[in-house]
């Protein structure tokens, strides 16, 4: 079994809840961890940008990775939102066979 760890910055708390708790209840991500207190510095229509988001660092699958990158589309309020896959090079059995048994 594969897994894997996505990455999303969201502009509010109420953004990475709605977006974690969707995420969970479809049996999408084992976990997601909400992040707060980040400062993302970033160019943007040729405009320098700093705003402040939260990072949910989402635990699922790797085969779940492209239902979760379309509904956290669904969800998000960017016109581009941050989805980047980072795959799970190895962890506690137990810690895998948890995400395995939830998504």
């Amino acid at each position: 079994m594969e897994y894997t760890l996505i990455l999303s910055a969201v502009s509010s708390k109420a953004e990475a809840e709605s977006i974690a708790n969707a995420l969970v209840e479809e049996k999408l991500a084992a976990c997601v961890n909400i992040l707060p207190g980040v400062t993302s510095i970033y160019k943007w229509e040729n405009d320098m940008k700093a705003d402040s988001e939260l990072i949910l660092l989402i635990k699922t699958k790797k085969s779940h990775s492209k239902r979760v990158e379309a509904r956290i589309g669904d969800l998000h309020s960017y016109d581009t939102p941050e989805i980047i896959f980072l795959p799970v090079q190895g962890g506690s059995k137990e810690y895998l066979d948890w995400i395995n048994a939830s998504v």
